[in-house]
């Protein structure tokens, strides 16, 4: 395997919300957080180092903040809004960070807005690391991760005149819901596409951003990807049919996903035990959720497909859960590589493998990126 495209990463989110800071390893952000995880958030698995060791190559970095009323504990009082100006300008400090972070540490991570600085970037990661000449020289040992931003929850965006100056900032792709929004219905508050949701969805797709189903309700992702003209994804979604027993709207029922198939769409497999068995709490964690069961959720979607083109890693880690809650055998990210031979053993070719880790997302950013 060459390397990971991950399609869903709150990394902002959790530099705000919770101060961590993605320059560093996780044995490091754990030392600090210690003798207890965050509330909220648990031991994270994310750090450069663990990014290089699991070559991760390219994150689909989000800009996230959620409503008051889904209020859950004293410590997201920072990344909550009460209407949509707190919402903008909470979604735009976010995005402020990512600049940020490009700019004060590029030899770590880089912005990708256009197809050319997407072939750079992996003409970077093609190359092996080479250390320096010069013993003095303290740079870091590896490749700048590279940062697609996605908007998850679109109540940041006032009206759809605001979605060039969104798109001028590097976002890429827009998911219309997390809970409920005034576009559509999402995840515990049902609903359809609204006119202001089918409004922004046509100025979205005048520009080229890619509609993320993820956290719709499905009646509402149903109406989209009938009506929406542009790109379809979901960044972070498992199936519904794998969940025997639930009733979530936050899950893919199989309309969904044989629509998000027929439109050439891609689909990012969670590896977080709630999404993965039905009625799974943090209180299990001493029943550690087999990994084969990721791989199973992945299967599902390729048995629906006849092929293995629309499945990928929509991680969605340290997005609010953690080392505890997720499958036996991934410590960080660095990990997920432990699912290559899992595949393997189903049947899956060294080719499909390859393409589900990163392939299918590289040919979607190709495919939808401009070219400047």
């Amino acid at each position: 395997m060459s390397i990971i495209v991950d399609a869903h990463q709150d990394i902002a989110y959790n530099m705000i919300a919770h101060g961590r800071d993605y320059t560093r390893s996780v044995e490091e952000t754990r030392r600090i957080e210690a003798p207890s995880p965050i509330p909220g958030a648990g031991e994270s698995v994310l750090g450069w180092p663990e990014y290089q060791r699991g070559r991760v190559a390219i994150i689909f970095s989000t800009l996230f903040a959620a409503p008051k009323r889904t209020r859950s504990g004293g410590w997201e009082e920072n990344i909550l809004y009460a209407n949509f100006e707190q919402a903008h300008r909470l979604y735009q400090a976010q995005l402020d960070i990512y600049h940020r972070l490009v700019d004060e540490h590029p030899a770590l991570f880089r912005l990708i807005q256009t197809r050319p600085e997407l072939e750079a970037h992996l003409a970077m990661w093609d190359k092996p690391v080479s250390r320096p000449d010069d013993p003095e020289d303290r740079r870091p040992l590896g490749h700048p991760v590279g940062l697609v931003v996605l908007m998850e929850g679109a109540e940041g965006v006032r009206a759809p005149a605001e979605l060039e100056a969104w798109w001028a900032g590097g976002v890429r792709a827009i998911g219309l819901a997390w809970a409920g929004t005034r576009y559509c219905g999402g995840t515990r508050e049902p609903g359809p596409l609204t006119a202001d949701g089918r409004e922004l969805l046509a100025a979205m797709a005048d520009l080229g951003f890619t509609l993320d189903l993820s956290h719709m309700d499905p009646p509402a992702a149903l109406q989209a990807l009938e009506m929406y003209e542009g790109p379809v994804i979901v960044s972070h979604g498992n199936p519904l049919g794998m969940l025997k027993g639930s009733d979530s709207n936050r899950h893919l029922t199989d309309a969904v996903i044989d629509g998000v198939i027929e439109r050439g769409g891609v689909i990012g497999i969670v590896p977080y035990n709630r999404f993965l068995v039905h009625g799974w709490t943090e209180q299990d964690g001493k029943h550690a959720v087999p990994l084969q069961v990721v791989t199973a959720h992945m299967d599902y979607i390729c048995q629906r497909a006849g092929n293995a083109r629309h499945v990928a890693i929509g991680s969605d880690f340290d997005g609010g859960f953690g080392k505890e809650s997720v499958p036996a055998g991934i410590d960080t990210i660095a990990d997920l590589p432990k699912i290559v031979p899992l595949l393997a053993e189903k049947g899956y070719s060294q080719d499909d493998i390859d393409a589900i880790f990163a392939g299918y997302w590289l040919a979607h950013l190709k495919r939808t990126l401009p070219d400047r």
